[in-house]
């Protein structure tokens, strides 16, 4: 068996590296990466799952170059300087992330994770899924029924308590409403079932019941899957650049890495526009996709921004998210939201505006909400990369992801969705109800690339919302990086948090 190598510290003392790895477990650093703070140190890495160590956490002291205390000659001066001018050349091309760890480039194939997920998490069951279908729609209807019939103003005479649950309510309706969209995003990628009509006749029903242009949405999520972290062609939350970044603030980009003020009010204000606003403005504006139209190849593109009346949206078929072959398919979601529509303005005129602003409307502002937050949490963390487009890999990009955790709600109401997201990304054509089977399968796979932040479940995940806000203000090479590495952008912020933005000239 391998000798155990020591940890040695910049002070001088030495921890046995079990004890260290409890206390941190995250990847180990090298004394030259920065060092981030206990309460930035929140995603599990490859020591939870056991990946082969690399030169930067292997090597022992004794296998350090080692000269005799005789060697006076220039030669010998010589090699310690050559010595000394490689390491400070290794130093300056490690990657570090938003946290102040090592990142690494992943090292596996796409076909190392297909071959290590068990034959059976592929198969998909249309019975199961329209049994979870059903459940969510009779728990939505139960819950209208029991509250409607019972919640009353004979049954509870006080206004303030009766509010009070009517809020509960809304925000239990939410989660199921959540539930359903999960669904009917399964539908899209196919996992629903075997039979291509049963998933999209589903999806559409469901996701048009929820106010989503079904068709339009699954096409843009499919090019989300299919570039996923990379700054030109991902549909979803593409981070801003630095300069986007200071552009948005009325800075100068070489004038970032002296902005240390934490703002908290302006970051709730971000946050709660964010959760109220993100989704209905993505689907009419595009706003965190893309913004590079002019690619499209059918020439669609040219002259159109995202934005308003910018011409990229969800509902239009010559927006240029779509092809040409897509224009029915983009007009049939365009129906499906249409007789929705038709559907709530005959119930708020029978039962009045606000009455449906409770049963429907404020439900309907909880999807929303977590539909943003999961989203925007599962590609957004300081311990994420994003790539250039001549970095990226669909390999690299799949991993630039993170599995978060939510407790009963997100494995039992929300079917998993926040837990085992990664493996969405690797294969989106596994049903959620094998999806921990696979995710486990993978982890022996990704090593040190796997990134999970499960700490504290659901209070947990709502604290990473704020962090994740705080910290991921813009993304941007590390300073001195060369070749590849210089396409591997990193998670920087204004507010003094994890390593400094690179200092840039003014020139």
């Amino acid at each position: 068996m391998a000798e155990t190598p020591i940890i040695v510290l910049a002070l001088g003392q030495e921890l046995n590296p079990p004890t260290f790895i409890e206390q941190y477990p995250t990847t180990i650093m090298s004394s030259t990466a920065l060092p981030s703070p206990p309460t930035l140190r929140r995603f599990a890495t490859s020591d939870t799952v056991g990946s082969t160590p690399t030169a930067s956490t292997d090597i022992s002291p004794a296998d350090s170059p080692r000269h005799s205390p005789s060697s006076t000659s220039l030669s010998s001066l010589a090699s310690d300087a050559e010595v000394t001018t490689t390491q400070q050349k290794q130093a300056s091309e490690k990657l570090i992330d938003g946290y102040g760890n090592e990142f690494q480039i992943p090292d596996y194939t796409i076909n190392d994770i297909h071959k290590a997920i068990p034959k059976h998490c592929f198969e998909r069951s249309a019975a199961t899924g329209l049994y979870y279908v059903a459940r969510d729609i009779v728990s939505l209807g139960v819950t209208f029924y029991l509250t409607h019939r019972y919640l009353t103003p004979e049954n509870v005479p006080n206004t303030a308590i009766r509010a009070g649950l009517w809020a509960v309510y809304t925000f239990v309706q939410g989660l199921f409403g959540t539930g359903l969209w999960v669904l009917a995003h399964e539908c899209g990628h196919q996992s629903f079932s075997p039979s291509k009509v049963l998933n999209d006749t589903v999806g559409w029903i469901c996701h048009s019941a929820l106010l989503v242009p079904y068709f339009s949405w699954k096409i843009s999520h499919g090019k989300h899957h299919k570039a996923t972290g990379n700054m030109e062609r991902d549909m979803v939350f593409v981070p801003k650049t630095r300069e986007e970044y200071a552009g948005r603030i009325g800075k100068f980009a070489h004038e970032l890495h002296e902005v240390t003020e934490e703002t908290p009010i302006a970051t709730l204000v971000h946050m709660v526009g964010q959760q109220l606003l993100g989704w209905p403005l993505y689907i009419i504006t595009n706003v965190t996709g893309h913004n590079k139209h002019e690619n499209q190849r059918e020439g669609r593109g040219k002259g159109k921004k995202n934005g308003l009346f910018g011409g990229v949206n969800h509902f239009n078929p010559n927006s240029p998210l779509y092809e040409a072959k897509d224009a029915k398919l983009i007009l049939l979601s365009d129906l499906g939201i249409a007789i929705v529509g038709t559907i709530l303005y005959l119930l708020g005129s029978k039962f009045g505006a606000f009455n449906l602003f409770v049963w429907y409307g404020i439900p309907y502002l909880w999807v929303n909400h977590w539909l943003v937050a999961i989203t925007y949490l599962q590609h957004t963390d300081p311990s994420l990369p994003h790539y250039t487009g001549e970095s990226w890999t669909y390999t690299r990009g799949a991993a630039a992801t993170i599995d978060r955790e939510f407790g009963f709600i997100g494995r039992q109401l929300l079917h998993g969705i926040i837990e085992t997201h990664v493996l969405h990304h690797y294969v989106s054509t596994i049903p959620f109800y094998h999806a921990d089977e696979a995710s486990e399968a993978i982890k022996k796979v990704m090593g040190r690339h796997y990134r999970s932040d499960t700490k504290d479940g659901a209070i947990g995940f709502l604290k990473s919302m704020w962090s994740s806000v705080r910290q991921c203000h813009w993304v941007e090479p590390n300073e001195n990086a060369t070749g590849e590495n210089a396409g591997v952008l990193f998670f920087r912020n204004r507010n003094g948090l994890g390593p400094k933005p690179m200092v840039m000239s003014s020139s």
